[in-house]
């Protein structure tokens, strides 16, 4: 395997452990003609420091480190970073030792002597685990946001914000997006990632309001035990989580006055310290944020600073509210409703149609979901009409009662009884028995309707 060879995406960071220098030199020559980045050093008091300064893939340990134990520092370099995987390197193999070793938490047992082959073998079974790892992060975090759909649009203005995401992504300049509370503002910062070049590697949101300003702070840059009430175990912080990858901070103008300077911090120096500990940490993050608030007026009150400001703002993505993109909402509502209601339904009928298109949808994608999802849940007919949507989307000349009576056609009359009915049975059966009429006969009726 070549450096050349070598999936930009598989680049690990890699701590090797050895009281040897011939070893360490041969491992060293061996990952990083293979384009890793490798930290080595000669005993375990160094190699916790190491661990504890930034994240590791992987960790070469051997058993033997002079005075002391490579077994004893397997769980000092995992509490640093649970997800590093531990290889245990020895001169001295045993079935205990293998053992031992996989009780304290190692992956892997390479016994000595080794080839460069042996080595590549153990780091490309550690890069397939950590895609597989980022694969299993996202897909739970797409089941959590509930399967949002994707920002596809006619729009000329949501498209330059797709160039625009398209052209950045290849950088690791701060992006800084904009736009209304359920625009799509996530979405578009997971593009951005899964387009960079750390598409391959973590990404994790942090709602800067969703927290008091001490748990953000330690959601962001972690905290050790007993730094404050509550904390029982050390907890290393998104952005440790994140090595490698992008840390999505949404809605950043409510970040607290008092974390603007450590963010600053980092994204100038890439250095932070986790709550109640002194010791440096350095990480390689990308940062997207997002915003629904006027930052420069924030800047003028004096609630976020300028300089951390103009940091964030290096490039600034417009995502437009859903009243701007008419020609879109009928599009995206029809592909939200294949998915929820999963073939079974095969549109919307002209009238709930019209009602999507002229709502002006203050909530954007997020409240057209839910009304689109509301919808699939109540229409048992094989269309959405407008007595599915809720009330606030259909105007009032299309939601107010019809009765018998009414200065209405008799066809009128009938489509708006035939529809009542079919919303509220389960089947075309218990429909056609309630309007006592055959199945044959509502099929008709349904087709001239257009129900």
């Amino acid at each position: 395997m070549s450096a050349s060879s070598v999936n930009r995406f598989d680049v690990l960071n890699v701590l090797v452990v050895d009281d040897e220098p011939n070893i360490r030199r041969l491992l060293g020559m061996c990952l990083e003609t293979d384009g890793h980045r490798v930290v080595s050093t000669g005993n375990a008091s160094d190699a916790v420091d190491a661990a504890a300064r930034q994240s590791f893939d992987l960790a070469f340990v051997d058993l033997r480190l002079g005075a002391s134990s490579g077994l004893d520092l397997i769980p000092q370099v995992l509490a640093q970073s649970p997800w590093t995987k531990v290889v245990v390197i020895t001169a001295f193999a045993s079935i205990d030792t293998a053992v031992e070793a996989t009780r304290r938490g190692a992956l892997d047992y390479l016994p000595k002597p080794f080839t460069p082959a042996q080595v590549a073998a153990v780091v490309q079974r550690v890069a397939a685990m950590r895609r597989m790892e980022t694969q299993v992060q996202q897909l739970q975090e797409e089941i959590q946001r509930g399967g949002e759909v994707e920002l596809a649009s006619r729009t000329p203005a949501v498209q330059r914000a797709f160039e625009t995401a398209r052209q950045v992504a290849a950088s690791d300049a701060t992006v800084l997006l904009r736009g209304e509370s359920g625009t799509g503002k996530s979405v578009l910062a997971k593009i951005v990632h899964q387009w960079s070049g750390r598409s391959a590697r973590p990404f994790s949101t942090v709602s800067c309001p969703s927290l008091s300003p001490e748990l953000l702070e330690s959601e962001l840059f972690g905290h050790v035990k007993g730094a404050f009430t509550g904390a029982v175990r050390d907890n290393p912080g998104r952005v440790a989580a994140s090595e490698g990858g992008t840390l999505f901070l949404d809605e950043i103008g409510d970040l607290p006055i008092g974390l603007q300077p450590k963010l600053l911090r980092f994204l100038q120096e890439r250095e932070y310290e986790r709550v109640g500990d002194t010791r440096t940490r350095h990480a390689d993050v990308r940062i997207v944020t997002a915003t629904n608030a006027d930052l420069e007026a924030a800047v003028r009150d004096g609630r976020f600073r300028e300089d951390l400001y103009y940091r964030l703002n290096v490039i600034q993505i417009d995502v437009p509210p859903l009243r701007e993109r008419a020609e879109d909402i009928l599009p995206l509502a029809e592909r939200m409703l294949a998915s929820l209601g999963r073939g079974r339904l095969l549109g919307f009928t002209e009238e709930a149609a019209e009602a999507l298109r002229t709502y002006p949808w203050p909530g954007n994608l997020r409240e057209l979901r839910n009304a689109v999802e509301r919808a699939a849940i109540l229409c048992k007919a094989d269309r959405v009409g407008p007595e599915h949507l809720p009330k606030a989307v259909v105007p009032a000349r299309q939601a107010q009662d019809v009765r018998a009576g009414d200065m209405i056609t008799l066809d009128e009359l009938e489509e708006k009884h035939i529809r009542r009915v079919l919303a509220a049975t389960k089947t075309l059966d218990e429909a056609a028995q309630v309007l006592g009429i055959d199945v044959a006969t509502l099929w008709r009726r349904r087709k001239t309707y257009g129900i």
